[in-house]
């Protein structure tokens, strides 16, 4: 949700935000905007639309300022528009702000600043900073200003200040919404997103909250939330620069999904030894897993779900009861855990709020923390008590595709792990799992060489204003997934559903030519399933069915997988609906990179 970019240093300013801009499109925006020092004056060029417009109005801009700030802005205070889009100033004109996130109190802030003779002209939030920095700054410096402007503001922020007396000067403030700064000999560079300004430099520090930095030329001064100097070093991040461009692909998306058999093997790394299961930076002892007697799995959206995929190995092979809740609910809701929890926390940005908030909350009643997390140095590695990375590279499609995968693959190990550790499997069930893990990728990419059977099935189906995803067991998780993928990027709604429960209810919905994709690969209860498919069969359904098993000529579309251990098959059977809701909005002409109202990063409750 909305992108902050900044420059200060000794090349022309307003390319480089416009670079960055570009490449935090996938957090989903509405408008764009950008701010820079002209004649000591700041100059602000904004509007609604995409960041190719604000090109445009910017093509004859003959700017040689090396300093500037710019946004992206997904709205929530106020609708779509010029006025409400960033940057925004104060009522002189000699502060200017960008702001990522809610300032939960501005209503109150907005009354004392009227009743002090303040005007606004915008609907959002973001017009009391500048104004509240501006009251302060009758009596203090440009610095202490802002600092004491914070202190007043509740929720969450990230925000870019300029300010007309200090043309040389950006300063920067971070509380519950991401924000780096990259250095190199050219300056220094900002943003919400360390893609925005990979290009420029792979060294970066990443803020704290309530952390203040005063950016001038190649200098850095870092404060605390008392506004009391501090240091802080560098982390260098090695993702690969080509890992943010679509290399031949017509999307993003596409790419990633093209790529997943490169993030199982990254993510695999060096965890499965000759002779056992390790982890990057965790080391459990049989006592402390003796003593967990539950595990709770916490996210939102697609990482749920990859939780859900996980929970039944964490529960068959260690033996430990798992509770699967969403990062929205969990944290209102009074949770049961205490000490003998293990708490898994899954954010693919790391910056989730939602899920950072209910970590907090786990953390306070005594549960031991661990964060996966595809970002490093996030913000949810930096809270939690543990930390592990699922080394998927950068994805920049607001549709989550390879991470999700990846985050289903490091749970699996995860499990395997405890389970080895509690001493519930065998060296010669490691054996198995071990190469039935490092067979993945080749598996994915058999699925991947075969795609004209799914956009055979897509272009029949396109134009459907609904559908069904069915599974049951592990294939359940799949068909969730399946289901949001197709709802997210091609806007058909779609519901799944445990097909047995089929009948109690949905199947009233059923008519002729009605799309329903199963998922079949619990041998358990495969014939089940088929048994539930036939159903809606003999009431007109669509059938698509993806499967490891032989199952009957019956239906419209059968789509074979490649046959893995019982765990693992959920990696695979989500390939085929990942690109059949690819190949779907593709046929409707759709965006499917940046579908409509959907941010990449969700920073705000």
């Amino acid at each position: 949700m909305c992108g902050i970019v900044g420059y200060v240093g000794n090349k022309k300013a307003i390319p480089i935000l416009l670079e960055g801009l570009s490449k935090l499109e996938y957090r989903g925006y509405d408008s764009a905007g950008i701010a820079t020092f002209e004649n000591n004056k700041i100059s602000i060029t904004k509007d609604k639309g995409r960041v190719k417009h604000l090109q445009e109005l910017l093509e004859n801009h003959s700017s040689s300022s090396n300093i500037g700030i710019a946004h992206t802005r997904w709205a929530t205070h106020g609708k779509p528009s010029k006025v409400n889009s960033h940057p925004h100033l104060d009522n002189t004109g000699k502060f200017c702000v960008v702001h990522n996130g809610i300032i939960e109190n501005y209503a109150d802030i907005k009354k004392f600043l009227m009743d002090n003779e303040y005007k606004f002209i915008s609907d959002t939030d973001t017009e009391v900073i500048p104004n509240l920095i501006n009251y302060y700054y009758a009596q203090n410096n440009f610095l202490q200003a802002v600092y004491l402007a914070c202190k007043d503001l509740k929720g969450s922020y990230a925000i870019e200040v300029l300010c007309q007396d200090y043309p040389d000067h950006i300063i920067v403030v971070r509380k519950d919404s991401p924000l780096v700064i990259g250095t190199s000999n050219d300056g220094n560079y900002i943003a919400s997103d360390i893609p925005a300004v990979l290009s420029h430099t792979k060294n970066f520090y990443l803020l704290e909250d309530n952390e203040i930095v005063e950016v001038y030329g190649n200098k850095l001064n870092f404060f605390n939330k008392n506004l009391e100097p501090i240091s802080k070093k560098t982390e260098i991040i090695s993702w690969d620069e080509s890992a943010i461009e679509k290399n031949g692909f017509d999307d993003f998306m596409l790419k990633e999904i093209f790529e997943q058999p490169k993030t199982i093997r990254d993510t695999i790394g060096f965890k499965l030894d000759k002779d056992k299961i390790t982890l990057d930076n965790i080391e459990f002892s049989k006592e402390f897993l003796s003593n967990i007697s539950k595990i709770v799995i916490v996210a939102c959206g697609t990482a749920m779900h990859a939780g859900l995929s996980a929970k039944a190995t964490f529960e068959n092979l260690c033996r430990i009861p798992v509770e699967v809740d969403v990062a929205s609910e969990f944290r209102y809701k009074n949770p049961l855990v205490n000490k003998n929890t293990l708490a898994i926390f899954i954010s693919q940005s790391g910056e989730t709020a939602d899920t950072i908030g209910a970590l907090k909350i786990a953390k306070e009643k005594g549960a031991t923390t661990l964060a996966i997390s595809n970002v490093i140095g996030s913000s949810i590695t930096r809270e939690a008590d543990l930390f592990i990375y699922t080394h998927a590279g950068p994805e920049i499609a607001v549709a989550s595709t390879k991470a999700y995968t990846a985050q289903v693959t490091l749970l699996n190990i995860l499990a395997f792990y405890i389970a080895q550790v509690l001493g519930y499997i065998d060296n010669k069930l490691i054996k198995s799992l071990k190469e039935d893990l490092f067979e993945l990728p080749n598996k994915i990419e058999t699925i991947l060489e075969n795609t004209e059977e799914i956009i055979n099935i897509s272009k029949d189906i396109y134009s459907a204003k609904d559908a069904f995803f069915l599974g049951r067991g592990i294939d359940y998780p799949v068909a969730m997934e399946g289901s949001l993928k197709l709802k997210e990027i091609s806007y058909i709604h779609s519901e799944a559903y445990a097909a047995g429960e089929l009948k109690h209810g949905p199947i009233a919905l059923i008519n002729d030519d009605f799309p329903v994709i199963a998922i079949v690969t619990d041998e358990v209860l495969a014939s089940k399933t088929v048994s539930n498919i036939q159903e809606v069969i003999s009431r007109g359904a669509k059938t698509i069915v993806i499967t490891t098993e032989n199952v009957s000529k019956a239906f419209n579309y059968i789509i074979k997988i490649p046959k893995t251990n019982q765990y693992l098959t959920p990696i695979l059977s989500v390939i085929p609906l990942q690109l059949l809701a690819y190949y779907i909005s593709k046929e409707k002409g759709l965006d499917v990179d940046k579908p409509r109202n959907l941010a990449k990063s969700v920073t705000v409750e």
